[in-house]
């Protein structure tokens, strides 16, 4: 056996774990759901093969309507979590006296268990005994008990603050050693030149964060677009399916009607939404590595 050979095997060898994770952990669920969105599989022992009945019936206005909101609830919180997160990573940046606590400040939405974080907001949200409805009243801001989670309005925006919340501090952490990772002489470089600080971070630091943001972003989209326990623990997707989401429905329709086969249809589309996004992430960063290498 040459040694081309046997490195070749060596090589296989050592990806075998990884190859068996994917097949099993990954590959085997998409394609069986894939099989299974084209079957009536519920509750009946019997099961049939429909085609695309599936699909067809979750095309239709209703289910448009999720999949906007979904969309807009995404893009809203994503958008927040990275102004926000940015924002706090270059303040943490900053030679201010007591930054390594405030580091360590940013950190408790993310260490707290996701489930009594969210426990946390819905409490604060009550109209009755809520921290936020008490506190608007003592302002005199409103003139009675605001229930946020009762309002189809109220309860949208209250399950993207606290998904805001949450995410945030990976943001900031994230945006942070990105920050750190700059070298230094070019800061220094253009102090010499007279540049002010807010010139340096429009013309250093916001153009060398680009990839870094572009990455943070694409996670932090996929994450969302994901969620399930900020919605489902607030609101289970109330009052009048107003925070309905499509991971919401599809959790529903194969979950709580137990009809697998038309929850398989959703999930198969949520699949192909996210491997859209993903497909767009590695084309937007191929293209700036290609600019950045020449």
């Amino acid at each position: 056996m040459s040694v081309r050979r046997s490195t070749v095997i060596f090589a296989w060898f050592l990806l075998l774990p990884a190859v068996l994770y994917v097949t099993v952990i990954v590959a085997y669920p998409l394609v069986d759901t894939f099989i299974l969105s084209f079957t009536d599989a519920s509750l009946k022992k019997t099961t049939k093969w429909v085609g695309t009945a599936n699909y067809d019936k979750i095309f239709n206005a209703t289910f448009a309507e999720v999949i906007i909101r979904t969309f807009v609830w995404t893009a809203f919180s994503v958008a927040i979590k990275m102004i926000i997160g940015t924002f706090g990573a270059v303040m943490l940046n900053a030679a201010v006296p007591g930054r390594a606590l405030f580091r360590v400040l940013t950190m408790p939405p993310w260490i707290v268990p996701m489930a009594i974080g969210i426990f946390m907001w819905g409490w604060m949200y009550n109209g009755q005994f809520g921290m936020i409805s008490g506190l608007l009243q003592n302002l005199g801001l409103v003139s009675g008990p605001v229930a946020f989670l009762a309002h189809g309005s109220t309860a949208f925006w209250a399950t993207i603050i606290t998904d805001v919340w949450i995410g945030v501090p990976l943001v900031t952490l994230y945006m942070l050693a990105s920050m750190q990772a700059i070298p230094q002489d070019l800061y220094e470089a253009a102090w010499t030149d007279g540049a002010g600080r807010f010139y340096r971070f429009r013309r250093i630091t916001l153009p060398l964060l680009v990839p870094s943001m572009i990455t943070m972003s694409m996670l932090s989209l996929i994450a969302t677009f994901n969620s399930f326990d900020i919605i489902w623990i607030l609101t289970q997707g109330g009052p009048n399916g107003d925070t309905t989401t499509m991971i919401i429905d599809t959790y529903r329709t194969a979950i709580g009607s137990k009809k697998y086969g038309e929850g398989a249809a959703r999930a198969v589309l949520i699949c192909i939404f996210l491997s859209i996004f993903c497909i767009t992430y590695f084309r937007v960063t191929h293209r700036l590595a290609s600019g950045e290498s020449r």
